[in-house]
């Protein structure tokens, strides 16, 4: 019997299975290899759903995303556990649903449950810097860059519900825990699995400062950003809407382009439409909207004739941060870095992009504790 290969199953929909051998490689997600008729697949299961999967449990999967040839990482989902049906457990504490009015609604204990009056006791964020960026392959290299220019800093991660929406399928935030690039993360909206749960973006920005001690936060999606083709049928339409947010409560908004040069689709290269829709029509507010150095020639003389042209340089501040640095640790890592298929030698100023977001937050941080200081001095 093979493994199944990659692309489009025979059959689409929801496939009964038999499990073969499960592992949890972290809270809240178990891998498992499924036998499905003379195929063996790749399936993950959240335990909050499904209970514990063992070896020989017969599963029901979910395998519409794959089938479709979606970008899901290539694997099905557990839908249902048919041999242990009694041991989902659908939360645990709270009284705020989730996933409400679907079958796998469940109660969380939100961060306005639990800390509601310490939101109201500080309300505002006191200047500190947020990046907030479009899509989930950012955050590392914006953590990253933060990191080295900000060692002692406290950094949150804020997943909205944009993207995917278990914390726990992300790689990514798993291994920038490890690594120790972020301190703590936080689901709002539908998402959930973060060490706070909050019920939009608004306190999920509060409970970073107030109730986790952030320094900074980056505020990103899940994987899986959701794009139509159309002007404002994207879900990372949310970059533009979080900047208005971050300042709504006092935060310093900092961002970065969505930048390719490697973009076969005319509507990304160079500057993405997105970024262009995001930051000139959907953000009400200003940003520090961060560049690498590193971008010359052709593409930067490309880059800011689009930027003008969508009227961004009248609305943001650009600011230019080197990246180089922050690129070469990024591939010295031993971790795959890719968005939409490409690595960081194909696509590299995608992710210097990011990596300015996290520079600019760092200097950011940094003037508003100089200014800080000045206050006592």
């Amino acid at each position: 019997m093979k493994d199944k290969p990659k692309g489009p199953a025979r059959e689409m929909g929801a496939r009964r299975g038999r499990v073969l051998e499960a592992s949890s490689p972290r809270r809240g997600l178990t891998r498992a290899r499924v036998e499905v008729g003379e195929e063996r697949v790749l399936a993950l299961a959240y335990p909050l759903f499904s209970g514990e999967i063992r070896e020989g449990d017969e599963v029901l999967l979910n395998t519409t995303a794959l089938d479709l040839g979606l970008g899901t990482g290539g694997v099905h989902f557990v839908m249902a556990n048919l041999s242990q049906p009694g041991e989902a457990r659908l939360g645990e504490a709270g009284h705020v649903m989730k996933l409400r009015y679907t079958p796998l609604q469940f109660k969380s204990l939100s961060l306005e449950e639990a800390h509601g009056a310490r939101l109201e006791e500080g309300g505002d964020l006191g200047g500190m810097p947020v990046m907030v960026l479009e899509l989930h392959s950012m955050v590392l290299p914006a953590a990253l860059a933060f990191k080295r220019a900000h060692p002692g800093a406290r950094l949150a991660y804020l997943m909205t519900d944009g993207g995917s929406l278990p914390l726990a399928f992300s790689d990514q935030v798993e291994f920038l825990r490890q690594e120790g690039f972020i301190d703590a993360a936080i689901t709002a909206g539908q998402a959930f699995g973060g060490d706070l749960e909050a019920v939009n973006v608004y306190t999920a920005l509060q409970g970073a400062r107030h109730v986790l001690g952030a320094d900074a936060c980056i505020a990103a999606m899940g994987p899986g950003v959701l794009g139509t083709g159309t002007a404002f049928g994207f879900s990372g339409i949310e970059q533009g809407e979080n900047i208005n947010r971050v300042n709504v409560l006092g935060g310093a908004a900092v961002t970065c382009l969505r930048l390719s040069f490697a973009e076969k689709r005319e509507r990304h290269r160079g500057v993405s439409h997105h970024s262009l829709t995001s930051l000139g029509r959907a953000a009400l507010t200003p940003a520090s909207v961060a560049l690498p150095r590193e971008l010359k020639g052709e593409e930067r003389g490309l880059a800011l004739a689009q930027l003008e042209a969508a009227g961004l340089p009248g609305i943001h501040t650009l600011c230019w941060h080197e990246t180089a640095g922050i690129l070469e640790e990024l591939a010295g890592l031993g971790r795959k870095v890719n968005t939409m298929g490409r690595g960081l030698g194909e696509d590299p100023f995608f992710f210097a992009a990011a990596a300015a977001a996290g520079r600019e937050g760092a200097r950011c941080l940094e003037k508003s504790e100089q200014e800080a200081e000045s206050l006592w001095s």
